[in-house]
Parts: structure tokens; C-alpha cells; sequence
């Protein structure tokens, strides 16, 4: 019997959406448009938090072995792509008038000047320990100090700046070094590998193993899921505004003088609404998958994934409900529970990091959105699909939905018993 009384209230759902057309495309079409035209915007932000290549200037008037080096180390970094056909004057303009953000400009005779610096010192060093040297090389006035002249945009932060002079100083003190080595083993007439190549102390950069992925998402991983929750999320004004009409309509007085407990008719709402939740999540992933690839945009990959995302999605889909079922019954008018929902929902979405990631918002930020349920789901669609988790892995934000799911449901259960005693 209980089960037929579920039937009927998941009927009288269906027949109040169907008469809601506005409603129906609210839920459905909106959060399609929002996640194509969001994603395409956010797109070249994401690719430069990547790690995308920035175009700098380089410019080699030494173009011998030292600048070959610098040009090399440069060329092969994952930060930099080098420009080479600009003079030094029309390098300064570019720059100073932001169309790049520095060049770098190598001075002539910096190889010659550096090995001849470099002959010169070492010859007085073999020297004062009563060593003969090369009676080749002849002692010359130590070079000028060389410049290399870095241009930048004058708009160009300073943890910028000071980021590559630090790598140019580095890479020109290692090929130094090298030369060093080199200059005593002829002027000593050795033949034994010093081995100057291998350093000392080396770094390791260590990433999770499990699915090789890093933990900053590309923004098809990011916004897939995102709208995903916002468009679950807002389910809350339809349902809510269909809970206020059935109290102008009579049909919740109906509801309370049959037999049937008021938690059944919220059963029939959250399964109602549980099947356009897992919708909207289908519409959204095949986006990803199907429309992103044709757009330019990285495909949305599910490989492996699907299960966990669906979890994810059911456990949404009840804090949503149970979000919407509290206003619902809260609300005494449309007007109250629909300009409500609709700013509570993009209130959350703010704060739970739909609109900008939690990870460029400043620290006071990152701790508020710990506070919303859309960040809870969030996390647990990052863990997923950054991670490669599993269930467990994510059951404490899978827990925070259902215990809001839970409480907000308890709390309509209550309130609606105190209106029945008024």
C-alpha cells in the first residue's frame, strides 16, 4: 500500500512539471547554454594556470657557444617559447608597449670575453702554485663586465621578474662552471673525467601515480561538473514554487487529511526529482564528451568513472531536494520561495567555487566555500575525475550531502506538523 501511495505522488509530480514548460526548459536548456558559453570563456584562463608557453624575445648577438646554451635551456623549459626575429630596439618597444612580456638580449662577444676571463684566472691560480702553464696562453687585462639586457613589461610583476633573472643567472653560472672544469684540466694536462655534468643535489618532482593526472583542472573538468551542480542545484525553484502551489491550491490540506504521512509525498518529490537530476547530468557529460572535442575544447573523459559520477550526482540531487523542499514549505508565496531560490542557488554556487574555482580565491574565501553543499559535490567530482577515487575515497562529502539532505527534510517534516497544530 505504502508503495501505490510513492506511485501516485511520483505521478503527481510528473503532471505538475508537464503543465510547467518554463520550468522544464529552466532546469534542462539553461544549464546547457551557461556550461558551452562559460567554458569557451574560461578556456585560455585555465590553459595559462596549465602552464602554457609565454612568448618572450630572444635576441643572440654573441651566437656562439655560451648564448647557444641559454637559447637551449630556454627552448627546452615548459614556461617559455622564444621569438628570434625582432633587433634589440624593436624588442624594446614590443615590450615596453605590452604586446610581450620581456626579451631577453644575449651581448656580443659574451664567449670569447667569458673563456678568455676564465683562461686568465685560472693561469694565475696554476701559477701561484709554483705550477708551469701553458706557455701558449698569454696573461691579457681581465673584459668588461658583460650585460645581458632583460626588457620588461613594465606591468609585469615582480615574482616574475625576479623568477627568470634567477634562471638566466643559473643557467650562464652552470655553463661558467663547466668552462672552469674544462680550463684546469688543460692547463693541467689531465685526462680524468671530473664529471661536471652531474650535480650534487638534484630535484624530484613526485606526482600521484594513480592516473598520472594533476590535481589543477583544465576547464572541461572543471565546468562539466560544476554546472553540472548548478543546474541539480537549481531544481530548487521549480520545486520549491510547486510546493507553495499546492498549499494555494488546496491540494496540501488534501495531503494532510488523507491517510498518507507527509514524508511519503516528499519521498515522491525526491525520486521525481533524484530522475531529472541524473538527466541533466547525462546532457551535461555528453556535452563534454561529444559538442566540447568540436569546439576546440578538450573532451570531457569518463573512462572508468561513470559509476562513481552517477553516485556522486544521486547524493547532489538529494541536498538539492532537500534544499528545495525546505523552502517550499517554508515559503507562504511564489514570490517568496522563487527570487529566494534562484539567489540562494547562485549565493552557494559563488561561495562553492562554480563560478571561479576555490583555488583562486583568497584564503578567507577558500574556508567560507567549505561551508557549501555544491562545494561538497565539487570536491567529490574532482576526487573522481583528478584522482581517480573511489567511493571511499569520497565518502565524507557523499556523507555532508546526505546529512544535509537529511536535516533539511527534518526540519520541513517539523514545521509542517507545527502548521498542522496551528
Amino acid at each position: 500500500m505504502l508503495l501505490y501511495k510513492l506511485w501516485r505522488s511520483f505521478i503527481k509530480e510528473i503532471l505538475l512539471l508537464k503543465r510547467d514548460i518554463g520550468g522544464i526548459v529552466i532546469i534542462f536548456v539553461m544549464p546547457l547554454l551557461l556550461i558551452v558559453t562559460i567554458t569557451l570563456i574560461q578556456d585560455s584562463t585555465f590553459k595559462n594556470l596549465e602552464g602554457s608557453k609565454i612568448p618572450i624575445i630572444f635576441i643572440d648577438q654573441d651566437k656562439s657557444e655560451v648564448s647557444k646554451n641559454i637559447k637551449a635551456e630556454l627552448e627546452n623549459s615548459k614556461t617559455f617559447q622564444l621569438l628570434t626575429n625582432f633587433n634589440e630596439k624593436s624588442a624594446q618597444n614590443a615590450v615596453f608597449s605590452g604586446d610581450y612580456q620581456m626579451a631577453i638580449v644575449i651581448p656580443e662577444n659574451l664567449t670569447k670575453d667569458l673563456n678568455s676571463n676564465i683562461d686568465s684566472k685560472v693561469q694565475t691560480i696554476v701559477s701561484s702554485f709554483g705550477l708551469e702553464g701553458d706557455s701558449a696562453k698569454v696573461k691579457t687585462a681581465a673584459p668588461k663586465t658583460k650585460e645581458i639586457h632583460l626588457y620588461f613589461d613594465p606591468a609585469t610583476n615582480a615574482g616574475f621578474k625576479n623568477s627568470v633573472m634567477n634562471s638566466v643567472n643559473k643557467m650562464v653560472f652552470e655553463i661558467e662552471n663547466k668552462k672552469i672544469y674544462k680550463a684546469f684540466q688543460d692547463q693541467l694536462g689531465t685526462t680524468e673525467n671530473l664529471d661536471e655534468n652531474k650535480n650534487l643535489i638534484s630535484f624530484k618532482e613526485i606526482t600521484p601515480k594513480k592516473g598520472e593526472m594533476d590535481v589543477m583542472p583544465n576547464s572541461v573538468q572543471h565546468n562539466v561538473p560544476a554546472w553540472t551542480l548548478f543546474a541539480i542545484f537549481f531544481i530548487v525553484v521549480p520545486l520549491s514554487i510547486n510546493l507553495v502551489k499546492e498549499k494555494s491550491q488546496g491540494t496540501s490540506v488534501r495531503a494532510r487529511i488523507s491517510p498518507t504521512p507527509y514524508f511519503v509525498h516528499i519521498l515522491g518529490k525526491t525520486f521525481t526529482y533524484l530522475i531529472i537530476c541524473i538527466i541533466q547530468f547525462l546532457l551535461m557529460v555528453a556535452v563534454g564528451i561529444y559538442l566540447f572535442p568540436y569546439m576546440d575544447l578538450p573532451a570531457f573523459d569518463v573512462s572508468g568513472k561513470m559509476f562513481q559520477l552517477v553516485i556522486v550526482t544521486l547524493f547532489a540531487g538529494l541536498a538539492a531536494i532537500g534544499f528545495g523542499v525546505l523552502l517550499g514549505t517554508i515559503a507562504d508565496t511564489q514570490e517568496q520561495s522563487a527570487p529566494f531560490g534562484a539567489t540562494s542557488v547562485v549565493v552557494l554556487a559563488a561561495i562553492g567555487g562554480i563560478w571561479v574555482p576555490v583555488f583562486l580565491m583568497p584564503e578567507f574565501m577558500q574556508t567560507v566555500a567549505k561551508f557549501s553543499p555544491m562545494n561538497w559535490g565539487l570536491n567529490a567530482y574532482y576526487d573522481i575525475i583528478l584522482r581517480n577515487s573511489g567511493i571511499g575515497g569520497i565518502a565524507k562529502e557523499l556523507a555532508f550531502l546526505l546529512l544535509f539532505y537529511i536535516a533539511t527534510v527534518t526540519i520541513s517534516i517539523f514545521y509542517e506538523r507545527k502548521l498542522q497544530n496551528i
